[in-house]
């Protein structure tokens, strides 16, 4: 009994006593109920840990069933990937849940996604909290299932690449709250991705095809604990982990964190500010197009510089963070310059600088001169061949033609980095004896001390072929 209902029962007539004991009574129950709410502090079970109710399955046919208060999935030979998914869908949210997994197998939570009969004949497609048990580790990444693949690859954060452990219950939590999505494993963030694609959709629990490997079939993926909050958020917020570098895939546009931490955009999205031809005091009458937040270097005869001609931006770097997204059609040629003296050659082809390549390594020719790859995409353009520096034994990660990939250099006095869809593909001293050596035996050995200078511009080429930019951003070191 309530602590004031046994007070008033002792202190009044037993007639009033009873009414004000009922009174005080259901003040307390609905006391109770709030206090419960409070506890609970609106998480809501997303399984009732006895059958399916509220989930549907999606694409593949691999096996559902419920033991033991958890959702088991069991892997199946000749079958694309298996969602069971939610029937509901979700917003903005925190989501909980425990995780345990067959080493053999990888597996992912899609949340925010969708299934539309006009996109690939339904096929599931989203954000997805990546479960790999593979030495690759990179489990609590952000993988845009069926659409744009990578988005946060633990390659970004080492830190995040040991929270999964192999062979445990592992829990997890995912904070998709706007257009911030953060993820942890056993409480270490792994991955801190800014991007407004997707605001809505379900959630589902994957059971990745297997091919043909018939040793990995009948192998299991268990879930429990699935809970989810879709109120009060700010509040229920974890704090960010310095060391899980945020990425942005704001288009043309900066997050908060990007303008605390001195980004800025280079190209505004809209005018030609900031950039100039590079043998012009002005911006190319034609040849380059600013049109849907997108700038391209449009067709011409697949030369060097022979159409509009390169860009430039009006202003010198010296120490900088570049990044911007590209995207080529076949067989197309260009780069993105640093470095650049846009006083030398004055005369035909491009102006002068170190180069990350942009090519279609599998439709032009250019991928096949030079020595050892070293004019592939992302290469340091004659000079170095551009290979996974992020994760041994990976390939570079080149997301195709026609889609959106990501491109970042990162000059810091003499020490240079080129970044591919956010793995390291190039490092180098440009004031070491091996670059000077590796200089002289190129197409530049007649510009002296090429590559060395202390600052200058940032180039976009013209090299004959259709060739999109976007989101170019910068921030610069002292």
């Amino acid at each position: 009994m309530c602590t004031y209902t046994k007070f008033i029962t002792i202190m009044t007539p037993p007639r009033l006593s009873l009414l004000l004991s009922l009174y005080i009574l259901t003040i307390c129950l609905t006391s109770f109920t709030v206090n419960s709410q409070s506890k609970n502090d609106g998480w809501v079970s997303l399984f009732n840990g006895k059958n399916l109710k509220g989930w549907k399955q999606l694409n593949g046919k691999a096996t559902y069933k419920v033991e033991n208060g958890a959702i088991i999935g069991i892997s199946k030979m000749n079958t694309p990937n298996s969602f069971l998914c939610t029937e509901k869908e979700y917003g903005d949210f925190i989501l909980e849940f425990d995780v345990l997994l067959d080493p053999s197998l990888n597996s992912g939570v899609q949340f925010r996604s969708n299934s539309f009969k006009d996109y690939r004949n339904g096929r599931v497609h989203g954000y997805q909290f990546e479960l790999d048990p593979s030495t690759r580790a990179f489990s609590g990444g952000i993988f845009d299932e069926g659409r744009r693949g990578w988005m946060y690859p633990l390659s970004l954060n080492n830190k995040g690449r040991n929270a999964f452990n192999n062979g445990r219950w592992n829990s997890c939590r995912i904070e998709a709250i706007g257009s911030s999505i953060k993820t942890w494993i056993n409480g270490v963030q792994c991955a801190n991705l800014v991007d407004d694609l997707t605001s809505s959709g379900f959630i589902g629990l994957q059971v990745h095809f297997i091919q043909s490997d018939k040793s990995r079939a009948g192998k299991e993926i268990r879930w429990k604990n699935l809970k989810i909050k879709t109120t009060n958020l700010e509040e229920a917020r974890w704090s960010s982990d310095p060391e899980a570098k945020q990425m942005s895939y704001l288009i043309n546009s900066l997050s908060q964190h990007e303008v605390n931490n001195g980004w800025r955009l280079l190209w505004d999205g809209k005018t030609s500010n900031g950039w100039r031809g590079a043998k012009l005091d002005h911006f190319p009458k034609s040849g380059w197009e600013i049109k849907d937040g997108n700038l391209t270097v449009v067709a011409t005869d697949g030369g060097e510089s022979t159409g509009p001609g390169d860009i430039i931006t009006e202003k010198l770097f010296s120490s900088f963070e570049l990044e911007l997204e590209f995207k080529i059609t076949e067989g197309a040629n260009s780069g993105i310059k640093y470095f650049v003296d846009a006083e030398l050659n004055k005369g035909s082809g491009s102006a002068i600088g170190c180069e990350f390549q942009i090519l279609d390594d599998k439709n032009h020719p250019d991928a096949k001169a030079g020595v050892n790859g070293n004019r592939t995409i992302g290469s340091l353009y004659d000079l170095i061949t551009a290979e996974n520096l992020s994760i041994v034994g990976r390939s570079k990660q080149f997301k195709g033609i026609g889609n959106w990939n990501k491109a970042r250099v990162v000059a810091k006095g003499s020490l240079v980095e080129h970044w591919l869809n956010n793995e390291k593909v190039i490092a180098y001293d440009r004031s070491s004896q091996m670059f000077r050596a590796l200089v002289a035996y190129s197409k530049y050995k007649k510009w002296p001390e090429f590559g060395q200078w202390p600052s200058g511009h940032i180039l976009l080429q013209d090299h004959g072929d259709t060739v999109h930019y976007r989101s170019i951003k910068i921030r610069e070191f002292n």
